[in-house]
C-alpha cells in the first residue's frame, strides 16, 4: 500500500535571503520537515554574496559569481518564493505585509533581511552618488565607467572595512585599464578603527600603494555633480561617488512590535524575538545574550541552529537549542590586487597566500548553492502496466500552459460532438470559445485552467487569470464575469483559508481592473494546485476571430515567447533566477490595453498552448492564406535562446511540431516557435502594424512586426 503523503498543517515563512535562509533552504532541501509548507519572501530572485564583492570591482570575478540564485535554491528547498519587499508584521493576526499583494500568514516566521544605509538621506547622494547596495545596479553602474576614458576621480564615502575594500578595488581596476586614478576614502572619524592596530597599519599601507589617498574626520556636507563639499567648504572632486557607510536596521521593523535593540531585533541565545513564533538571525538581529559586530561570519554559523530550532517550534517538539558564537573571527581582507590581509589574535599576514586563502573560502560558501545535491527519486513499482514507462516520459512533466494535451487530442475529442443545436450559441472551437446571443447581446464565453508551475498562489493566479482573459481580449471582447474552480494541495483548514483567500483576491483585484466580476466558484482539494476559470466577455462589433485575416496584413506580436522553455528549465534547476522572474512578470501582465490598441485587426489569437507557430497556423487554416515570418524580429524573453540552444524542450514541444507540417528549418530559435507559452502576448493580422507597434511600446508592451501575410497556400509559413 502507497505511504500517505502527510498534509500541510504548518506555514513556516523566511523574510529575506539573507546568508543564514540561504542555508537554511539547502539544508531544508536535504531533510524536509512533511506537513510544513515553506515561504521565502525576498525583494529580488538573487541574494548578493557580499564577501565577493571588492573582487568583482577589481576584475577578478565576473558579475554572475556573486549571485546566489533564491529561486533554484526554493526548488530545491520545495519551497514557495515571493518576490516582494516585505514592510511589516501583524502579530495578532500572524501575517506579513509584502507591496502589492495580499498579506502571507505564517505559524512560524524568520528574519534574515540584513541591513539598510543611511548614504540617501546625504544631501545630494540620491541625485549624484552609487550606493554599493543593491549590488546589480551598483555593479552595472561601475563597469560603465570602469570602460570609459581619461583620468578618473572616485571618491568612497565610509572608512570601515568594506569602504577600505571597495576603495583599493576601483584603484586597482582603473589602474589596470590604464587610466591615471584619483581615489579617496573619506570617513567622519578615524578610518579603519574597527581593525586591531597593527591591521589597521598594514591596510593603510596597502592602501597607499593602491594610491588611495584617506581623508579622515571630514564632515560631508553635500555630494554634487562635482563630487564632495565638506563641512568647513573644502571641495573634492569626484565623478564617481559611492557609499559604504551608515548601517543602519530596517525602518519598518520599529513597526512590529518587536523588541528592539537600536532598531535591530532582539533575540535570545535560541534566536528567538520576544514573539517566542519568530526568529531573527544575520545583521539584522542583536543577539542580546552575548552581543557581537555585523559580520557574515556569525549568519553562517546560525544557520544550523536557526534550521533545528525553526523545525522544533514547527513539530512542537522538543527544547530549542541555544547559538554559542565565537568571542573572535576571521577577517580576510581584499587588498585590490590579489593579495588580501587577515586581521584574528593580533596576528596581520598579508600577501598572495591570504588572498588565495580567501578566494577557497569564497568559492566553497557559494559552491553550496550552485552545486545542489542531486536528490534521488523512489523507484518505481514492479510490476507495473505496459506503457508505464514510456507514458512517464525522460523528465517531469512541466507546467507550462497548464500540462495540457496536444493539439491532435483535444481536436479529436471535439469532433466526436455534436453541433449546437440552439440557435443563440455559435461554437467556436478554434477560437476556445462560444459566441452566445442574449437578448440581442453578442457574449462571447470561454473556460481555461492551469496546472500550478509556481508554489506561489498569488503569482500562479495573476498568471492563470491574465492566460484565460487572453480569449477573451483575443475576440475585441470586454471581460465581464468570472466563476474560478480551484484544486488545492491537501493541506489544514487554517491554511486552506490562508491559501483561498490570497486566490480570490488576486482574481478579483486583475478581473476588475480589466472590467470584470467574480462571480462564484467551486474548490476541492487534490494532489496539486490547480486554478481554472470561466468566463464571459460583451461583443460591442462583431467578434474578431481566426478566419479574417487578409492579404498583406502585417502580424504583430504584443509578447516576447520563450516561457515554457524557460519555466520547462525552471523545472530542471537549470534557468537562472533572474530569467525565471521576468518570464513571471511577462506571463502575469495583462493584455486589455494591447487589445484595444489592437481594434481593427483582421484576425487575432493569444499565442499559447500551441506555440507561435501553432497559433498562426491555426489563423491561416482558418484564413486560407499563407505568411512569412522574420526570425530575427520575435522578441524573446531573457534566457529562452540559450537554454533552446541547451536542449531544453517543454514536454508539449514534439506535439507542437508535428501539428505545424511544412515548416522549413532547424535550430532553437526555429524550435522557440512551437514552445508552448502561458499567458502569452495577441497576435493579430492587421493593416499598418508598425504604427500599432508604436503605441503597444509606448504602453509598455515589448511589442514588434514579426512577419506578414502573403500567399494563398493555406496554413503555409515561410522563414526569412
Amino acid at each position: 500500500m502507497k505511504a500517505p503523503t502527510l498534509p500541510l498543517t504548518r506555514d513556516l515563512v523566511l523574510i529575506g535571503g539573507g546568508h543564514a535562509h540561504a542555508l537554511v533552504l539547502r539544508m531544508w532541501g536535504m531533510d524536509p520537515l512533511p506537513g510544513a509548507r515553506v515561504t521565502l519572501i525576498n525583494p529580488g530572485p538573487t541574494a548578493p554574496y557580499s564577501g565577493m564583492l571588492p573582487g568583482h570591482v577589481a576584475g577578478h570575478y565576473p558579475r554572475e559569481a556573486l549571485d546566489i540564485d533564491l529561486v533554484q535554491l526554493a526548488r530545491f528547498a520545495g519551497a514557495r518564493v515571493i518576490l516582494g519587499a516585505a514592510s511589516g508584521i501583524d502579530l495578532a493576526r500572524r501575517e506579513i505585509a509584502v507591496d502589492g499583494r495580499p498579506p502571507v500568514g505564517f505559524d512560524v516566521a524568520s528574519i534574515d533581511i540584513g541591513v539598510t544605509s543611511d548614504m540617501p538621506d546625504l544631501p545630494g547622494f540620491a541625485d549624484h552618488g552609487v550606493p554599493a547596495k543593491p549590488l546589480g545596479s551598483f555593479a552595472s553602474r561601475w563597469q560603465a565607467y570602469l570602460g570609459g576614458n581619461g583620468p578618473a576621480s572616485v571618491a568612497v564615502i565610509g572608512g570601515g572595512v568594506a569602504g577600505a575594500e571597495l576603495a583599493a578595488a576601483m584603484a586597482h581596476a582603473l589602474r589596470g585599464r590604464g587610466r591615471a586614478a584619483s581615489v579617496r576614502l573619506v570617513d567622519r572619524g578615524p578610518a579603519l578603527s574597527a581593525l586591531r592596530p597593527k591591521a589597521a597599519a598594514k591596510l593603510r599601507k596597502a592602501l597607499s600603494v593602491q594610491g588611495v589617498e584617506i581623508i579622515e574626520q571630514a564632515q560631508i556636507a553635500q555630494v554634487t555633480a562635482e563630487g564632495l563639499v565638506l563641512a568647513d567648504g573644502t571641495q573634492l572632486a569626484a565623478d564617481f561617488v559611492t557609499g559604504a557607510a551608515g548601517a543602519r536596521p530596517q525602518g519598518w521593523l520599529a513597526e512590529t512590535g518587536l523588541a528592539l535593540k537600536d532598531g535591530y531585533v532582539s533575540v535570545n541565545a535560541c534566536l528567538q524575538s520576544s514573539d517566542p513564533d519568530i526568529f531573527a538571525a544575520g545583521d539584522c538581529a542583536h543577539l542580546s545574550a552575548s552581543p557581537r559586530p555585523k559580520a557574515g561570519v556569525f549568519a553562517v554559523r546560525e544557520a544550523p541552529i536557526l534550521l533545528g530550532n525553526l523545525r522544533r517550534r514547527l513539530a512542537e517538539e522538543g527544547a530549542l537549542k541555544p547559538y554559542r558564537p565565537q568571542r573572535d573571527y576571521l577577517k580576510l581582507i581584499s587588498l585590490g590586487e590579489q593579495s588580501a590581509l587577515a586581521d584574528r589574535f593580533g596576528i596581520a599576514p598579508s600577501g598572495p597566500l591570504m588572498w588565495r586563502w580567501k578566494d577557497h573560502i569564497d568559492r566553497k560558501f557559494m559552491r553550496r548553492f550552485t552545486d545542489l545535491p542531486q536528490m534521488t527519486s523512489p523507484p518505481l513499482p514492479v510490476p507495473r502496466a505496459a506503457g508505464s514507462i514510456e507514458a512517464l516520459g525522460d523528465k517531469p512533466m512541466c507546467g507550462g500552459c497548464g500540462a495540457k494535451v496536444g493539439r491532435d487530442a483535444l481536436g479529436a475529442a471535439l469532433a466526436q460532438l455534436p453541433p449546437p443545436r440552439r440557435e443563440d450559441v455559435t461554437a467556436l472551437p478554434g477560437d476556445d470559445a462560444a459566441l452566445l446571443l442574449t437578448g440581442g447581446v453578442r457574449q462571447v464565453m470561454t473556460t481555461d485552467h492551469l496546472r500550478a508551475f509556481v508554489d506561489d498562489p498569488v503569482m500562479m493566479t495573476r498568471i492563470a487569470t491574465v492566460h484565460a482573459l487572453g480569449d477573451i481580449w483575443a475576440m475585441g471582447a470586454e471581460p465581464q464575469a468570472a466563476t474560478l474552480a480551484l484544486t488545492l494541495p491537501r493541506m489544514s483548514e487554517t491554511l486552506a483559508a490562508r491559501t483561498l483567500t490570497e486566490i480570490m483576491a488576486t482574481a478579483s483585484d486583475i478581473l476588475r481592473e480589466a472590467g470584470a466580476e467574480v462571480v462564484g466558484g467551486h474548490s476541492s482539494m487534490g494532489d496539486e494546485m490547480t486554478i481554472g476559470l470561466s468566463l464571459t466577455g460583451l461583443c460591442e462589433a462583431d467578434p474578431i476571430t481566426l478566419r479574417g485575416a487578409r492579404q498583406g496584413d502585417d502580424l504583430v506580436l504584443t509578447k516576447p515567447i520563450g516561457s515554457g522553455v524557460v519555466m520547462a528549465a525552471e523545472m530542471q534547476g537549470l534557468a537562472r533566477g533572474a530569467d525565471v522572474a521576468v518570464a513571471l512578470d511577462s506571463m502575469a501582465r495583462p493584455q486589455g490595453e494591447a487589445a484595444r490598441l489592437l481594434r481593427g485587426a483582421h484576425a487575432m489569437t493569444d499565442v499559447t498552448g500551441f506555440g507561435l507557430a501553432g497559433h498562426l497556423h491555426g489563423i491561416l487554416m482558418a484564413s486560407g492564406l499563407s505568411a512569412k515570418l522574420d526570425l530575427a524580429a520575435i522578441p524573446l524573453l531573457p534566457g529562452a535562446l540559450g537554454l533552446a540552444e541547451r536542449g531544453v524542450r517543454s514536454t508539449l514541444y514534439p506535439k507542437n511540431r508535428d501539428a505545424v507540417p511544412g515548416l522549413a528549418g532547424t535550430g532553437a530559435l526555429v524550435d522557440l516557435l512551437f514552445d508552448p507559452q502561458t499567458g502569452g502576448g495577441l497576435l493579430a493580422a492587421i493593416p499598418e502594424g508598425a504604427s500599432r507597434v508604436t503605441e503597444l511600446r509606448e504602453a509598455g508592451f515589448e511589442a514588434a512586426v514579426i512577419g506578414r501575410i502573403e500567399g494563398t497556400w493555406p496554413g503555409h509559413i515561410e522563414l526569412a
